[in-house]
């Protein structure tokens, strides 16, 4: 591949719902390209971008994939991402390297949650964006109706450069609205024609709507075009770019990717309209040191590692060591690359604002900063989502037991939307993701990637225990006599509620009835015998113990006997000061469109037991601060989901400890004593 300017390069991510022909739209650009001899299918497992074993066994995009191609003097680098809400990830890794969002509309199915979702994070990091009108010659094809709802629904003003000549099985072209020719596709080909008559009209109003548009893209084009003077054709051409690069508009083509029917206009136009990282970065970039930003990390099988990175600064050539800053470590760099799927191509150089690979970096993982060692940049991190779906896992055998760390370990350096912990509690392996199928597919990772075997378990959730009443003097003893030297410890305690402090403990020994050196050992053995509570074995909380007397022994007390008795004492108090079980509740902020507040405030109050907190109204979402017990909260992910047909959202962090219900109480120590 040969070298690019900065102004010759498009960065285009390909992000939309689900099923409206992303992956086909990406395999047709690079077949059109000429950068593949043949049009792979979805269907039959043999696209470019859908590789991994994953993807083909389910036919839908799980990892972000880089296809770089050519399309006359221009480089594209298309990013395939995933669709489905669970790989949010690959989305927020996508978005910040690329200038140009392309959403894909099935053109019977409309408009689908997925592509609302991510208008909204183009909108928000001023993405330029670009709508392909995909399917047109399926059954219920109706490019008007999408167009509305693409400007209904999004808030975007999503307005045509082309119309369909023909819909559904007739489908057979477009006109383009700048230059009022039609184009006719068959057999793969396009063929440039007269347009059709019954179509001026609509022509015309489209050509004067865009006009307006393209004035709203530079000052002096707006003032000429405002004189009621024409524009020429690069004013126009200057105006419309500067209205996408603005997001002023989102330009709207159609076609079919499958048939690859209209994908060569596509590439025309995002080669002449599409911004360059030129016109959306400062000029100055070029000119400062070299700095490029790790946005995906590959463990690929046969290459090893790979890491995706775009140069946010300067130019790399020539380059056979970087300095990762953000670790602070050195870096080998045996080339430079680009990727066309799972491959890997050479190149020379890569101009500022392009994106490339590096593969065997030994310490270089998403979010780092690779630069010059004497010339050190840091730059900005991308956020990831949170994810907020926790299951609970376990090893099949003891050899799955040892080789799961090291194998999760390179599973989340791959994924920044997992998380995985060790519960200090329950001591289960606790992995959260962002849904049921981001789960499932990390399962199948451990055990084709790393041939590790786990099960998906039932969480024990980090109860706690504590007292709401009093016990005094409550005696433990602890004696023993079995020849030689015997055991004996013996202690009275008082227990309280402290609500300041998990656990505090005093002394009040008079006369040396405990003598001061076993005195450790008795806070020693409270500290042990809170970690087990008297109701359903959970660590006591919020506690005070006070040691009062007690008696030894010259010969058979030791630091043993007195914790032994001090167990003793401390779980007879326990029940006599009326215990209770305590519930971990979650702050929890939901975030959904108004139409969906009364069900979800219904289901939090209702169903969740949980209490709402505050509302507050931000744009066109309703923000719902509540506080929630987190037994209720294992499946919120997929209900809310559900309830809101994937619009909603929310975040949670832990708010403490409540007593939970007489009823919850009950079904957690009947459990855990069947246990």
């Amino acid at each position: 591949m040969k070298v690019y300017k900065t102004e010759n390069i498009r960065n285009i991510a390909i992000a939309s719902h689900q099923g409206t022909g992303k992956t086909s739209l990406a395999e047709a650009i690079v077949f059109q390209t000429g950068a593949a001899n043949r049009l792979g299918k979805v269907t039959e497992g043999n696209t470019l971008s859908d590789y991994s074993p994953e993807e083909v066994k389910r036919k839908v995009s799980v990892n972000t994939s880089l296809l770089a191609c050519e399309w006359h003097d221009t480089k594209l680098n298309i990013l395939d991402v995933p669709g489905f809400l669970d790989f949010a990830g690959e989305l927020d890794a996508a978005l910040p390297v690329c200038e140009n969002v392309l959403m894909t509309v099935d053109a019977a199915a409309g408009v689908g949650v997925g592509t609302e979702l991510i208008a909204e994070k183009a909108r928000a990091q001023g993405k330029a964006m670009v709508i392909f009108i995909n399917k047109m010659e399926r059954e219920n094809a109706d490019f008007d109706k999408c167009v509305a709802a693409l400007s209904d629904t999004l808030g975007i003003q999503a307005v045509p450069v082309q119309l369909p000549i023909g819909q559904e099985a007739g489908f057979k072209g477009v006109v383009n609205v700048l230059s009022k020719k039609a184009y006719l596709f068959e057999g793969g080909k396009t063929t440039e024609t007269e347009m059709p008559a019954d179509m001026a009209d609509a022509v015309d109003d489209a050509h004067m709507r865009l006009m307006e548009y393209a004035a709203e893209g530079n000052d002096e084009t707006l003032m000429k075009y405002l004189d009621g003077e024409e524009l020429t054709d690069d004013e126009i051409k200057i105006g419309l770019r500067g209205a996408i690069a603005k997001g002023v508009l989102a330009p709207v083509l159609c076609g079919s990717a499958l048939n690859n029917m209209g994908v060569d206009i596509l590439l025309g136009f995002s080669a002449a309209y599409l911004p360059s990282p030129q016109d959306c970065l400062p000029e100055e970039d070029e000119q400062k040191p070299l700095a490029a930003l790790v946005f995906k990390s590959i463990s690929d099988p046969f290459v090893g590692k790979l890491n995706l990175f775009k140069i946010c600064q300067g130019n790399m050539k020539g380059v056979t060591t970087l300095y990762n800053s953000t670790k602070g470590k050195e870096e080998k760099i045996g080339g430079l690359a680009t990727m066309l799927g799972k491959t890997t191509v050479p190149v020379t150089e890569l101009a500022w604002g392009d994106i490339g690979v590096f593969s065997k970096l030994a310490n270089t993982g998403t979010n780092d900063t690779l630069c010059l060692k004497d010339k050190q940049v840091e730059l900005p991190t991308i956020e990831f989502s949170r994810p907020n779906y926790t299951v609970a896992i376990q090893p099949k055998s003891k050899a799955d037991e040892d080789k799961l760390g090291a194998a999760l370990q390179k599973i989340l350096e791959e994924d920044p939307t997992l998380l995985c912990v060790k519960d200090p509690i329950t001591k289960q392996t606790l992995l959260t993701g962002m849904g049921d199928t981001h789960i499932d597919i990390t399962m199948d990772r451990l055990v084709r990637k790393f041939n590790v075997l786990v099960d998906m378990v039932e969480r024990t959730l980090p109860y706690r225990e504590t007292i709401r009443g009093k016990a005094t003097h409550i005696e433990g003893k602890h004696k023993k006599q079995s020849g030689g030297h015997g055991q004996y410890g013996h202690v009275f305690i008082d227990v309280e509620p402290c609500y300041d402090e998990d656990f505090v403990f005093e002394e009040k020994i008079f006369g040396g009835s405990v003598p001061k050196q076993y005195i450790p050992a008795v806070e020693k053995g409270l500290k042990e015998a809170i970690m087990e509570g008297v109701l359903a074995g959970y660590p006591v909380s919020n506690i005070k113990v006070t040691l009062t007397d007690g008696s030894y022994h010259d010969v058979d007390s030791s630091e043993m006997a007195f914790k032994i008795a001090t167990n003793i004492a401390f779980r007879k108090a326990c029940e006599q000061a009326k215990p209770v079980l305590m519930e971990p509740i979650m702050d929890v902020e939901i975030r959904v469109p108004d139409a969906y507040t009364g069900d979800i405030m219904g289901d939090v109050n209702g169903a969740r037991r949980g209490r709402i907190m505050g509302m507050e109204k931000d744009g066109k979402v309703q923000v719902i601060n509540a506080r929630i017990p987190l037994a209720e909260l294992s499946r919120y992910t997929i209900d809310l989901k559900s309830m809101t047909q994937g619009r909603g959202k929310f975040t949670m962090e832990p708010a403490g400890y409540e007593e939970a219900p007489a009823n919850v109480a009950e079904k957690v120590i009947a459990k855990s004593k069947k246990e």
